[in-house]
């Protein structure tokens, strides 16, 4: 098999200095955009100059350091830097565990400068403060991954605009605030505790949130700047540069770099008009999700290890330590990044031994690795609510307007068997629908999903095509047999987005004869997407009227395809059979990457849609008086609220007001219960969806909301001396307070608005 560096292209000789010198500016684009955007969403400039010192020194250099010593240099300081910014999440992580397990996390500002003292004492360890052998990248890759960059930092202020710093009266996601608060956990010892339940232990893919703790703890910063504004960019950005070096590994051309990442991280699926979003139409990065965000670098990480391994390259017993803990922080994450890498590796394995008729023992390893983190987090990560992912085929679909208005709205609360309500019964005409939504889903989606198609040609030599293949089709499977009472199962489907970029820009690469024909195709794609007639909603509700609205766009497109593959036939004969598969890969890869600018641009260009609905969105004067409870608590003081619903003072209780934990900074007796264990597996219980479940402890729950209500010095004396509450965060917005008797037997320490806390004596 052809390692990496015999797979490498031939470049001309190593570049001057002053060329050297030239490579780095076009990454002042990225950088000049990235400071601009959080300035003008109101980050300061002194957070925004101490947290790029803090990516510098404790992420890039001493995980650079690490990934040279475990993994080996790419023979290039670019590459080098991304996967050692990657690789320095790993080691962050693991001094962040070392202090939480301890108690020291007053030393963890120390761990990044002991990993570089280490590698500066051992002389052993010394030679990898410089880059290995092998050629630089040319310049085009980094202006070609600087725009990549920059387009991501286009995309992070569309992000910010909706998400206004507090105080600021808005409606935000609760699951901003529910990281927030685990955030605030993960600076505490272990073991962690649900903040929003105090004494519940916390079982969940935190990783992320402690990633964005030991950024907060090191730099000082406070966690609701550095989560909100300050972590995605560079988060996002590591993941694009780790893609970027994955794709030339498996195409060995670099001009596959900056096409693999625009697919990846920056294009999206194929335009569909005026017609609700199909699903999986996103980005694999979120500020909604950072779990999600967070892996994308790790997995990337992890497949680029394993492409090497697959390939013959030997790996150092270093690497093979770090892997396991690298499959760990994967896990640990977010659960749904793992699996479809176990059946990329199954498949690759079963290939391999059906041509080779030889157990590929290099496959075998990886998969125990991988198995062996998958088990870790279940056990370490996983709570008792994942039982609610069920097998159903097509539960995604209740998602989809045009099927809830032919099917009707399936029951979203109960699993319901291995097919949605309503399908089983459903008319011929109506099913046969559901069967082109799926076929349609599958051509909007083609710009990440072409290289299943047509995949790079060596097929029989390469395992690597196998392995991105069967990461791809076990996200696209797992999105589409999977449910989950919210929709979670589409997190296997965006996980393995930047993989399906990348198969598909090697697809593209691997038929290149001459240049100017995907440029050709790219064009052409780019202007499809930008003046294509777009669907439109149909008059009727009908499966043939949705079936035909849905059709006619790509109708039209396959009719000009035609004619035009038609023309290049008649004039270039056999020429044209080669050169029409790159023209459509590349006219498919730039209609998705174009759409996906264009709605981008036009997003900023309209005024902030910032949601605001009264008894819903969380006040200024409210925040204030969470942040001034974070800012003047002990770090160990338990608080009592009578902030539990979204929206409040509603007859059914949606459990998801995270607010107070999540701007306040410590634990609650009871705030929010919707994400504990037992009350997600009790989704479903008298026909509840599990946010909607009463207090998974009622006897303090009741306790907790006489004291609000009543002011009994007794509750309250036992609120104080038998669970430890130092703080009542009373608020009339969300129930009764008992205000003079309250005061009576407390000290009101703090008002705001309609909020007023009190210090328990």
């Amino acid at each position: 098999m052809t390692t990496l560096l015999e797979a490498a292209p031939v470049t001309a000789p190593a570049p001057h200095r002053d060329r050297r010198l030239w490579a780095v500016v076009p990454w002042l684009l990225p950088a000049i955009s990235a400071f601009w955007v959080l300035h003008y969403y109101a980050t300061p400039d002194r957070a925004i100059a101490i947290y790029a010192v803090y990516l510098l020194l404790a992420v890039v250099a001493p995980g650079t350091l690490v990934f040279r010593a475990a993994f080996g240099s790419r023979g290039n300081l670019p590459e080098d830097l991304g996967l050692g910014a990657a690789t320095g999440l790993l080691v962050l992580l693991a001094g962040w565990a070392i202090a939480a397990a301890t108690g020291l996390q007053a030393l963890l500002i120390g761990w990044p400068a002991l990993v570089m003292a280490l590698f500066a004492a051992v002389p052993r360890l010394r030679r990898h403060w410089r880059t290995g052998p092998g050629e630089p990248l040319p310049l085009g890759w980094s202006a070609g991954m600087a725009v990549v960059v920059f387009l991501v930092t286009v995309w992070g202020a569309t992000v910010f605009r909706t998400v206004p710093l507090p105080p600021y009266t808005v409606e935000l996601y609760p699951d901003l605030y529910y990281h927030l608060a685990l955030v605030h956990e993960m600076t505490r010892s272990m073991p962690f505790q649900v903040p929003q339940l105090a004494g519940e232990t916390l079982k969940y893919h935190y990783l992320s949130d402690a990633d964005i703790a030991t950024g907060s703890m090191i730099t000082g910063i406070e966690p609701q700047l550095v989560f909100l504004r300050l972590w995605l960019m560079p988060v996002a950005a590591i993941a694009v540069l780790v893609f970027a070096a994955l794709a030339r590994s498996v195409s060995g051309r670099w001009w596959v770099a900056p096409i693999a990442a625009t697919i990846g991280f920056v294009g999206q699926s194929i335009t569909v008009g005026n017609v609700a979003s199909p699903p999986g139409i996103g980005l694999p990065i979120t500020l909604l999700s950072p779990s999600q965000t967070y892996a994308m670098p790790l997995i990337g990480l992890f497949v680029l290890v394993a492409v090497d391994v697959l390939r013959g390259r030997p790996l150092r017993w270093a690497g093979w330590t770090m892997l396991p803990l690298l499959a760990l922080a994967c896990a640990g994450s977010k659960s749904s990044v793992l699996p479809p890498l176990a059946a990329g590796l199954l498949l690759a394995g079963a290939v391999t031994l059906l041509i080779t008729r030889k157990v590929p023992w290099t496959t075998v390893a990886l998969l125990g690795v991988v198995g062996a983190g998958m088990l870790a987090g279940l056990k370490l990560f996983a709570g008792g609510g994942a039982g609610t992912l069920e097998p159903q085929f097509l539960a995604t679909m209740r998602w989809f307007l045009p099927y809830q208005e032919i099917i009707g709205i399936p029951n979203d609360v109960q699993w319901g068997g291995l097919v949605p309500d309503g399908l089983e019964t459903a008319s011929t005409a109506a099913r046969w629908f559901v069967a082109w939504a799926v076929i349609w889903w599958l051509i909007v989606q083609s710009p990440r999903l072409v290289g299943l198609v047509l995949p790079p040609r060596k097929l029989r030599d390469d395992p690597v095509p196998w392995l991105l293949g069967g990461i791809v089709i076990a996200g696209v499977l797992g999105m589409w047999l999977l449910w989950h009472p919210s929709a979670s199962q589409i997190y296997f489907f965006n996980a393995v987005l930047p993989f399906g970029g990348v198969l598909t820009a090697w697809a593209l690469a691997d038929r290149v004869r001459a240049w100017w024909v995907p440029v050709a195709g790219a064009v052409a794609g780019g202007l499809w997407e930008i003046f294509a007639p777009e669907m439109t909603l149909p008059a009727e509700k009908t499966a043939g009227a949705w079936a035909w609205a849905m059709a006619v766009p790509l109708l039209r497109t396959a009719a000009l395809v035609a004619v035009v593959a038609l023309v290049a036939v008649l004039i270039w004969r056999g020429r044209a059979a080669r050169a029409l598969p790159v023209a459509l890969i590349a006219a498919i890869a730039a209609a998705g990457t174009v759409g996906a600018v264009s709605r981008t641009v036009e997003g900023l260009g309209e005024p902030p849609a910032v949601k605001a609905r009264a008894n819903v969105a969380v006040t200024a004067a409210e925040m204030k008086a969470a942040l001034w409870l974070y800012r003047n608590a002990g770090a160990d003081d338990l608080v009592a609220t009578n902030v539990h619903c979204m929206p409040m003072k509603t007859k059914q209780c949606n459990a998801r007001a995270f607010w107070v934990a999540g701007l306040g900074g410590h634990r609650t007796l009871v705030e929010s219960w919707a994400y504990t264990d037992r009350t997600v597996a009790a989704n479903g219980v008298n026909d509840l969806k599990y946010f909607f479940q009463p207090a998974p402890d009622p006897e303090v729950y009741a306790l907790n909301q006489r004291v609000f209500e009543k002011g009994d010095p007794a509750d309250v004396a036992r609120l104080r001396e038998e669970f430890g509450v130092r703080w009542l965060f009373a608020d009339t917005a969300a129930g009764k307070v008992s205000g003079p008797k309250l005061k009576a037997v407390a000290e009101v320490a703090h008002r705001s608005g309609t909020v007023t806390i009190y210090r328990l004596y």
